[in-house]
């Protein structure tokens, strides 16, 4: 269980991302109804467009987007890599342009902080320099030295009740994973978070390297594997001891006509969905699609209504809800395993 201010969070638990304040296509009321508990924000994104201190204003971040349960703040570290190419890094922060006008701007850590404070997050991340997965070994070294300086005065500059976490990069040299975990240890944060995976540096190197950073931390610290999120991934990682999970797969995937079932993936696409009677669960009344039926979705998403993109939005998120209440309802009977080989059997199956 992590007790935030916002609420209690029963783990594992997967955050629907909602970047800008809204999970696309969606509302938050929709993530209510399918009984989501913890969100995942951006505040590199929201303090460029808003402005954290227009979210400040209007009440925050839990006000602006009508959302009273617990909102997880990404700092924008991962951001500053993938969106401004052009970023000069140095010990004292970043410079960046702004992916949206171009303006010049330069976020440190006391800032990435303040940013946080402002939208009023109940879980707020360092402020992390995140080098490129292809990056050879000294920029690496560099970028986990120059983290914990970072976490060091992220640490030091929050003032709030707010929950903080650490987070440990490394890449994919297991030698300086150990080092970043140590720093993290010594500097001791509420929670610990594993960065720069997911990133091309393939699904086993994944887990090897999940597994030894989780073999190192504390049990009485809830984990967090940043942007893992392929159902496959969080059953292993789940395994493995990771506690919270949140990614891009289940809302970007249904904006390009794919949909996830308890027995594969569904394109769209296929032909074999035209004027289809069937439904995305014919076993589930409560499934939050189970009006509509695939020939119809098939039908709204090749004539390009947004419509579409709203159920498969509301379908993929809803199939993450259900896993994670049913892995979470196997480890409490003691099953898990069982469930993970049949589950994984059944799903990768009809998926190849």
């Amino acid at each position: 269980m992590i007790t935030t201010k916002s609420g209690i969070v029963e783990t594992p638990v997967f955050m629907p991302v909602c970047t800008k304040g809204v999970p696309k296509t969606l509302t938050t009321n929709n993530l209510e109804d399918m009984g989501f508990d913890m969100v995942v924000a951006n505040a590199y994104h929201l303090f460029l467009k808003p402005g954290h201190k227009e979210v400040r204003q209007y009440g925050g971040l839990h006000s602006f987007m009508s959302w009273e349960n617990s909102i997880l703040s990404d700092s924008g570290g991962f951001q500053v890599y993938s969106l401004s190419p052009s970023a000069k890094i140095s010990d004292a922060g970043v410079e960046f342009k702004s992916f949206i006008d171009g303006s010049v701007n330069f976020i440190s850590p006391e800032l990435s902080i303040e940013i946080q404070e402002h939208l009023g997050s109940d879980i707020m991340m360092i402020f992390d320099d995140c080098p490129k997965p292809d990056s050879e070994y000294p920029r690496v070294l560099e970028s986990i030295n120059r983290t914990k300086d970072w976490a060091l005065r992220s640490k030091k500059s929050k003032k709030t009740e707010s929950m903080l976490f650490g987070i440990i990069q490394g890449g994919v040299y297991e030698d300086l994973r150990k080092t970043s975990l140590e720093h993290m240890l010594e500097i001791e944060f509420d929670g610990y978070a594993i960065g720069g995976l997911g990133l091309g540096e393939g699904q086993d190197r994944t887990y090897e390297i999940t597994d030894l950073i989780c073999s190192m931390l504390p049990e009485d610290k809830p984990r967090y594997s940043m942007g893992i999120g392929k159902p496959e991934d969080i059953i292993r990682s789940v395994e493995l001891g990771v506690d919270v999970f949140d990614c891009v797969v289940p809302t970007r995937n249904a904006r390009n006509g794919t949909l996830y079932t308890k027995n594969g993936k569904i394109n769209i696409k296929n032909r074999e969905f035209y004027m289809s009677d069937r439904l995305i669960d014919e076993e589930d009344p409560n499934h939050p699609c189970s009006d509509y039926s695939l020939g119809y979705i098939r039908h709204l998403y090749t004539s390009k209504e947004m419509t579409a993109l709203s159920l498969m939005t509301m379908n993929n998120l809803y199939f993450y809800k259900q896993l994670i209440e049913s892995i979470k309802k196997s480890i409490k009977d003691g099953k898990f395993i069982e469930f993970k080989k049949a589950f994984l059997e059944r799903y990768e199956n009809e998926t190849n």
